[in-house]
């Protein structure tokens, strides 16, 4: 017992110490993607709400490493370089302004510890019944209640603007989105996004995931 208090005694403070290093990073870390946020701010908003104006979706509380891989491969080019996504081009140059990982890391974090949001429904004429007989191919990925899946790349549909989600179904079907190799994930969606026959049936399928709140 004596040796352990012993062991205790040295080791103790040394936890504590780390842990309180990990506190300092971590609140550095925030400080710094609050303040790299701010430029994001202008389009999506201060609550990250989205601004259907700026073509700016809604993204608080969306998961970390879905925005950090978003915003790596606009950073690289192999999102937002086609002249008819004009949303995409925006945040091409947008993300550049992000230096290196960690700043991506960092605003990526702040990103996703913000509070979800649910942003008002703007599209109609969607049929609900449809659009859950449709979702159920979608939901072999992004999950039944469109929760997203990491494992496979799959992000989470719930609290997005459903005008965007609208706007990215037809843009993968046009070709405009998914048409470079560097970003296989899109290039499966692109494929996917034809299952959906025509604009009503994208439109049942976004006012189906819009009932995921």
């Amino acid at each position: 017992m004596v040796l352990i208090r012993k062991i205790f005694a040295i080791v103790a403070p040394i936890w504590v110490a780390s842990f309180a290093l990990t506190g300092v990073s971590l609140a550095e870390d925030n400080a710094r993607g609050r303040a790299l946020y701010d430029l994001c701010a202008q389009c999506h908003g201060g609550e990250a709400q989205g601004t259907e104006l700026y073509l700016a979706p809604a993204i608080a509380g969306l998961d970390e490493w879905y925005i950090v891989s978003q915003l790596t491969v606009f950073r690289s080019g192999a999102r937002g370089m086609n002249w008819q996504d004009v949303g995409g081009m925006r945040m091409h140059p947008m993300s550049l302004w992000l230096q290196n990982d960690e700043d991506i890391q960092a605003v990526s974090s702040y990103v996703a510890g913000m509070e979800k949001v649910n942003p008002p429904t703007v599209v109609e004429g969607g049929n609900l019944a449809q659009g859950k007989a449709l979702y159920a191919t979608c939901a072999a990925c992004h999950g039944k209640a469109g929760e997203g899946n990491e494992g496979m790349n799959s992000p989470p549909l719930s609290h997005m603007s459903d005008w965007y989600l609208v706007s990215t179904l037809e843009k993968f079907k046009a070709g405009i989105r998914g048409s470079n190799p560097a970003n296989p994930n899109a290039v499966m969606m692109r494929g996917l996004s034809n299952m959906l026959a025509d604009d009503q049936a994208i439109k049942d399928v976004v006012s189906y995931i819009s009932t995921f709140r």
